[in-house]
């Protein structure tokens, strides 16, 4: 018991002389505070570049909502043109200018919705390239 009481006053006395001189304490705190400083940089450079990121993304936003604001104002003025007046006339309301004919045709026929069915897709997609361009080149 009694080498092991010596053994940690050698202890005690080496660590107080040894690492706990003043000059170990100031350096150990010149220490802490450049890493202090450097941690502090680091974040501060690290939410700089963040706020830079989000700027550039608003700022991109901001041109295409000015490009498409534009493209409305545009619009805007094309709906107020007698030449859309007139398409929206013909269209929408039967009506027809001076010296034209209107001709209504009757609607499609069950033979002519079904002309083009899936299965001729099917067969063409069946051959070949090459029997294809001769289908067509020696028909």
């Amino acid at each position: 018991m009694h080498k092991l009481k010596a053994g940690v006053r050698k202890l005690a006395y080496r660590v107080q002389h040894n690492f706990l001189s003043l000059n170990n304490i100031v350096e150990v705190i010149a220490l802490i505070i450049c890493l202090w400083f450097a941690f502090g940089t680091i974040n501060a450079m690290s939410r700089n570049w963040q706020l830079k990121q989000k700027l550039q993304e608003r700022k991109i936003e901001q041109a295409r909502l000015e490009v498409e604001v534009e493209k409305l104002k545009l619009e805007q003025q094309y709906y107020k043109t007698e030449e859309y007046r007139e398409l929206l006339a013909r269209s929408k309301g039967g009506k027809m200018a001076d010296g034209e004919t209107m001709v209504v045709l009757p609607k499609n026929s069950e033979e002519a919705i079904n002309k083009h069915n899936d299965d001729d897709v099917a067969v063409v997609a069946q051959k070949s390239n090459f029997e294809q361009w001769l289908d067509l080149l020696f028909r």
